[in-house]
């Protein structure tokens, strides 16, 4: 198939449509591939109040590579909510709660410790147990024990990160959740998924021709997404287990799948009958309904989070913008009014925020706006960032963007003030999905 080129203003300019997703990739620098490479991770800002917590080693039998107490840390600290604690010069590093020497610990100015054991069973078995202590008030706060085969160390890892996040902050943690984005290196398209920190990357799709727009279904265990293998966009769903199904193969374009809240249906936009509009379809790809008409571009849809309204972009008003339409089909309300450039909307979690990109003078960022006051907030600092796709806990906002030359990953919390960079040593990284909560 052949890929359209642009320049960069119509680049920009059509970044909103599927044609937009196969440009970004054709006129991308590509870096020899590293299939099995993890995302490394950079980190600026911080929250404006940190919790000192203290990880300390947990005793580790076994040859695992994977250091549980390291991944503990890294994750609590990537949430800027936690200022972990050097332990290094400390002497007395307990495994066990009823080993800990308050005194020293509150000396480092901790106020909270985790501790714990790695043990090795028979039948090639792991026993992870830890403990979280308040230091101040000399007590435990919760503790956990995990049976586990060596290969889950690392997952084991994220969920107790999960467990002290949760216990310390009152909300859910996200660190044992995934992400899917897509990448291309050697002329082959991947679509990935990875823990939430871009480590154990799993190719889901491989193909020569593009793949774009993954979707997580809400229960984690489905992806919807785009691939062109058939010399046209259809959309296909697929497992994690590796079981794809044709959603919409209609004539024409099919692009842009979205699932609903429950799963039972998804938002897809179709050229089926006319120029690109949002329609809706059961997720077993019966029930084809359509739900805006008109002449323009409709495209990008998103559910709300109660399900009754589809957000969409727009060109109807001449650029796009961001409008929103009945679930069940009606006439287009206009959502977005400040700045001429406003797209790819994606609902927060409790549903009180959108994220979309804003032409920000020229540069393409990340944007907030509160559904309440209409307040927006300028996010990101890229000038050609895209797909924003919101933590399952909404405190952080995934997105692609632009790093010496090739897409990568970024990461900014809702309030500004933590900003992650996630970079793959091999490909070309865009279209990120956060996927839902573990449970």
């Amino acid at each position: 198939m052949r890929i359209p080129k642009f320049s960069k203003s119509r680049f920009l300019r059509l970044q909103f449509s599927t044609i937009l997703n196969l440009a970004i990739f054709s006129a991308s620098l590509f870096i020899p591939s590293l299939a099995n490479a993890a995302l490394e991770i950079e980190i600026s800002g911080g929250g404006a109040q940190q919790v000192p917590i203290a990880i300390v080693p947990f005793e580790q039998s076994g040859n695992s590579a994977d250091n549980i107490s390291s991944i503990i840390a890294a994750d609590l600290k990537r949430s800027g909510l936690f200022r972990v604690l050097e332990t290094g010069g400390v002497v007395n590093k307990p495994t066990d709660i009823t080993q800990i020497k308050y005194s020293e610990w509150a000396n480092l100015q901790a106020q909270a410790m985790a501790v714990g054991v790695v043990e090795t069973l028979p039948n090639n078995r792991l026993k992870v147990t830890f403990q979280l202590a308040d230091v101040l008030k000399q007590s435990q706060l919760t503790g956990m024990q995990y049976t586990i085969a060596p290969n889950q160390l690392r997952t084991t890892a994220h969920k107790i990160a999960d467990v002290i996040y949760q216990k310390l902050t009152g909300e859910s943690g996200i660190f044992a959740s995934r992400i899917a984005y897509i990448t291309k290196a050697n002329d082959r398209y991947m679509l990935k998924v990875a823990d939430a920190d871009g480590a154990n990357p799993l190719t889901m799709v491989s193909s020569k021709e593009p793949i774009i727009s993954p979707a997580w279904s809400p229960e984690g265990n489905k992806i919807a997404y785009v691939s062109f293998e058939k010399k046209k966009p259809i959309i296909y769903v697929q497992t994690l287990s590796g079981q794809r199904t044709v959603l919409a193969g209609f004539k024409g374009n099919n692009s842009a799948p979205a699932w609903s809240p429950d799963g039972s249906k998804l938002a897809i936009v179709l050229t089926y009958g006319a120029n690109s509009q949002v329609y809706t379809i059961n997720a077993d790809g019966s029930g084809l309904s359509r739900i805006t008409k008109g002449n323009a571009i409709d495209t990008e849809p998103t559910w709300s989070s109660d399900a009754k309204w589809i957000y969409f972009t727009s060109d109807r008003g001449g650029k796009p913008q961001i409008y929103k339409v009945s679930a069940n089909g009606g006439d287009p309300q206009r959502v977005t009014f400040e700045g001429a450039y406003n797209v790819s909307p994606r609902f927060s979690p409790d549903g009180k925020s959108l994220a979309m990109i804003r032409n920000d003078g020229g540069k393409f960022r990340v944007a907030l706006q509160d559904l309440t006051t209409g307040q927006v907030q300028l996010l990101s600092e890229g000038s050609q960032d895209e797909s924003p796709s919101f933590a399952p806990n909404g405190r952080v906002i995934l997105y692609a963007t632009r790093s010496s030359g090739h897409g990568a990953l970024a990461a900014v919390s809702a309030d500004g003030r933590v900003k992650q960079r996630l970079n793959e040593s091999g490909g070309d990284i865009r279209e990120p999905a956060w996927g839902p909560l573990i449970k």
